[in-house]
């Protein structure tokens, strides 16, 4: 069994990047992807350092 990751939301802020340079970084085209992070960020409790960029991004999407 592989050992827990220290940056728990690491692969959803790798795929929030991969989206927004395929969509011309529209936060639009990723909404998906963005909500990901944020269910992966509530369920580790904010403690991984890709967390921090969440809030900005949800603001974006939902102007």
């Amino acid at each position: 069994m592989p050992e827990p990751s220290k940056e728990p939301c690491k692969k959803q802020a790798c795929d929030i990047q991969a989206c927004l340079a395929k969509s011309n970084f529209n936060p639009q085209r990723c909404v998906r992807v963005i909500e990901l992070l944020q269910a992966c960020c509530e369920e580790c409790k904010y403690k991984s350092t890709h967390c921090a960029s969440v809030s900005g991004l949800l603001k974006q999407i939902r102007k």
